[in-house]
């Protein structure tokens, strides 16, 4: 079955596709069952291909560029985390149909976090994964898209709550009125840190209660670890926040642009997607509420 489409200009991929490319690329594999992978990504589909592997395949254009740079800084990153990353395995090209390269990693095992597993173990085992990954000295990492500062995400972050104005229950007026005070917080200061960029809850497994993986490295490199740490509004509830930041021991300035950054990437989320993935938009209504209650009840 092919996925839904989320993008105007997604190719949608199915299992008849990716049997043909494995097939064609990689024979070895070709006896393999291939079977579309429940996944919350927007810009890659992913199956799984027999027990142990992940076939992952850019949706987008755009998205093409992450395959390249997951195969060479996955393999240096993932060993020293301590929880289990994908393993590149093999990087196929173009063909059968299918116009871009993609890759083939080792399978991860274990389920997006449920309520259930959000637990002070769960969050400890977080604020570990996060800490060794800000702290790994890898010299020649490439800039995050987001950069250091607010400056270049302002632009589409306004156009983006213009486009929510009218949506039930979000208050565009409160939402900007945060955003505004984000130019008065303390920038990050260079260089920044290894980040992984994407830390939220679709690229999170749990394996009985604990951490068990992070996937989806397509973002990785070196900026503002508050962009990490905006997990705490994406995923945490508030009575776990704390947990968090005092095992990350993250200052106010840090903390506050992580709110920031949450509320940006809830902003662009809600409405492109609200209509494809209904999940991703509801949690972006969670992170938006979140962080207005935050910011009307300490700001």
């Amino acid at each position: 079955m092919a996925q839904g489409r989320m993008h105007a200009d997604e190719r949608v991929v199915d299992a008849a596709v990716v049997r043909g490319l494995v097939a064609d690329q990689l024979p070895r594999w070709a006896h393999l069952p291939v079977v579309h992978a429940s996944s919350s990504g927007t810009d890659n589909a992913m199956f799984r291909l027999g027990d142990d592997l992940a076939v992952r395949l850019p949706r987008i254009e755009r998205a093409v560029a992450q395959v390249e740079h997951e195969q060479r800084w996955l393999p240096l990153l993932g060993p020293a985390l301590p929880v289990e990353t994908p393993v590149p395995v093999a990087l196929g090209a173009p063909g059968a149909g299918f116009p871009w390269p993609w890759s083939v990693y080792t399978w991860v095992e274990g389920a997006p976090p449920e309520p259930a597993d959000l637990t002070e173990r769960f969050v400890l085992d977080l604020a570990e994964c996060l800490a060794v990954l800000h702290a790994l000295d890898l010299p020649g990492g490439p800039p995050e898209h987001r950069g250091l500062t607010f400056g270049p995400r302002d632009a589409v972050t306004r156009e983006s709550i213009a486009a929510m104005r009218g949506m039930p229950g979000i208050d565009t007026d409160a939402v900007t009125a945060v955003w505004d005070a984000v130019a008065d917080l303390p920038t990050c200061a260079p260089p920044g840190t290894w980040v992984h960029g994407d830390v939220a809850p679709g690229n999170l497994l749990v394996r009985g209660g604990r951490l068990a993986g992070l996937i989806d490295f397509g973002g990785v490199g070196i900026g503002d670890p508050a962009v990490d740490v905006q997990v705490a509004w994406n995923l945490l509830p508030r009575s776990l926040r704390p947990v968090l930041r005092e095992a990350l021991g993250v200052d106010d300035a840090t903390w506050l642009r992580s709110r920031a950054w949450a509320l940006s990437q809830a902003c662009l989320q809600l409405p492109y997607y609200v209509g494809t993935n209904r999940p991703l938009a509801a949690n972006a209504r969670y992170v938006i509420g979140e962080v207005l209650a935050d910011a009307a009840a300490h700001d």
